[in-house]
């Protein structure tokens, strides 16, 4: 039985505030040395710089495998695509095409100069930088909400707004499969090894199809409440989930089980982000910061934890015990302030810099008016 992660959340027990554990089994082992060093990089390099890139709100963000470039997809049907030069973005070209919002985008796992973009105008379309044309349209059934490359390039997930998640051979651009689910899939991703598909539902649960065959797996209960987003962390160790709960649960991807919860932010998690090393992971809401937490902790505390909880939740389920939770926390490693609800984060992939996009509003001539930009912190505060 898969450890659920509410029972390891403060949220979902009614606990006094975030963080709250239980007083017997309290352990602190300090900063890390990383946490440290991060945090003294971030101190001379804490600059945030936004650059015009839509009309409107910006849905997604993606940097491109190699880092050179970023991607942005907006409510005003288009996507944008950045040269990252030194400290800054510098527009290359606007996309267009679409006949719906463009709510979400990635890039080929392996080739920096394709990517692709879901709308809801029942399209997704493949671009070519090298070309800035779209070199193909596929239609679907639906209007697409999310989009993911599967690790070896060969094929694209879509998921529609009627819970249709639709598998596309990336050369042939045809269907190769199609998936109709009877709960509200929210997230879709592959693990890093290619042979397992992660959804997450309304229900709070993550759903897990072995792949290609797509024959269920195994359902984990992740959270109490909608779970919204999903990401793996680059190394192939964890992956994290987000939830409507406010918190963010960490997984191990061999044992499938929550190893860690983050807890400081207060709205649902809409967006989650691992750095390049996967040790750090950034997380956002409609709170008016972004979250950078430390993955990694001390082995010993992450063996307390583990023994701890299945003490617990032995007890718990047996009836000898009130449900009391505990939950270790990644150390805080840093916050960006926002001025208003982020939609999207991106950490590049070779680089601590962190791309993202807020529903900001451009209140020179218009407070209504929505500003489109893309942001990116990181920089060194002299830039």
């Amino acid at each position: 039985m898969a450890v659920p992660a509410a029972a390891m959340g403060p949220s979902a027990l009614g606990q006094s505030g975030p963080g709250a554990m239980a007083p017997w089994c309290s352990v602190s082992s300090g900063p890390s040395r990383y946490v440290l060093g991060m945090q003294e990089l971030f101190r001379g390099h804490s600059k945030t710089r936004e650059f015009p890139a839509h009309s409107a709100k910006v849905h997604s963000v993606a940097w491109s495998c190699d880092g050179r470039r970023l991607a942005s997809g907006s409510f005003d049907k288009t996507a944008s695509v950045f040269l990252l030069e030194k400290d800054r973005l510098v527009k290359e070209n606007n996309y267009r095409g679409h006949g719906d919002s463009v709510d979400q985008l990635c890039w080929h796992p392996s080739n920096p100069d394709l990517f692709v973009t879901a709308s809801g105008d029942k399209t997704i379309r493949i671009w070519d930088v090298r070309t800035t044309k779209c070199i193909a349209t596929v239609n679907t059934k639906g209007e697409n909400i999310n989009i993911c490359w599967s690790p070896d390039g060969q094929t694209i997930a879509v998921g529609n707004k009627d819970d249709v998640v639709t598998f596309i051979d990336a050369k042939t651009h045809r269907s190769k499969a199609e998936e109709q689910f009877k709960f509200e899939v929210n997230e879709i991703s592959w693990n890093n090894d290619n042979n397992m598909f992660f959804l997450t539902n309304g229900n709070g649960c993550i759903n897990i199809l072995s792949y290609p065959e797509l024959k269920p797996v195994q359902s984990i209960n992740a959270h109490p409440s909608n779970c919204i987003c999903i990401k793996f962390d680059p190394m192939g160790k964890y992956f994290a989930t987000g939830s409507a709960d406010a918190l963010v649960s960490l997984w191990d991807v061999d044992e499938l089980v929550c190893v860690r919860c983050f807890s400081r932010l207060d709205w649902p998690v809409r967006t989650l982000s691992f750095s390049h090393d996967g040790k750090m992971l950034a997380s956002a809401s409609e709170d008016h910061f972004i979250d950078i937490a430390e993955v990694e902790t001390v082995q010993l505390f992450q063996l307390l934890n583990t023994i701890y909880c299945i003490s617990l939740l032995h007890l718990w389920w047996s009836g000898m015990v009130m449900p009391v939770s505990y939950s270790q926390h990644g150390d805080k490693l840093w916050e960006v302030q926002c001025e208003s609800p982020t939609f999207t984060v991106a950490w590049h992939p070779k680089r601590p810099l962190l791309a993202f996009a807020c529903d900001d509003k451009d209140g020179k001539y218009d407070s209504s008016r929505e500003a489109g930009t893309v942001k990116l912190f990181g920089l060194p505060n002299d830039s």
